[in-house]
């Protein structure tokens, strides 16, 4: 169970970071498409930059996840010795 554990945060770290490389390559094109704005005034980098943090947050958690999970095989592991 707790590899599965691992296993979960590991591919929650692994799909964020591929999130927020995404985020990135549209935040670094939009800077470099020119003027920045859509027909009703809105900047085209703001979904972006808000997947980013979005991204940024669920690699916190899935780092959490596998912290948690290594902790709690370290005392198992503890226990058992």
């Amino acid at each position: 169970m707790i590899n599965n554990t691992l296993g979960i945060g590991i591919q929650g770290i692994e799909d964020g970071m591929m999130g927020m490389e995404n985020a990135a390559r549209k935040i670094a094109r939009g800077g470099a498409d020119g003027p920045q704005g859509t027909a009703d005034g809105s900047s085209s980098l703001i979904e972006p930059i808000v997947d980013l943090k979005l991204y940024e947050r669920s690699v916190e958690a899935s780092a959490q996840v596998v912290k948690t999970a290594d902790e709690t095989l370290g005392t198992l592991l503890d226990i058992k010795a």
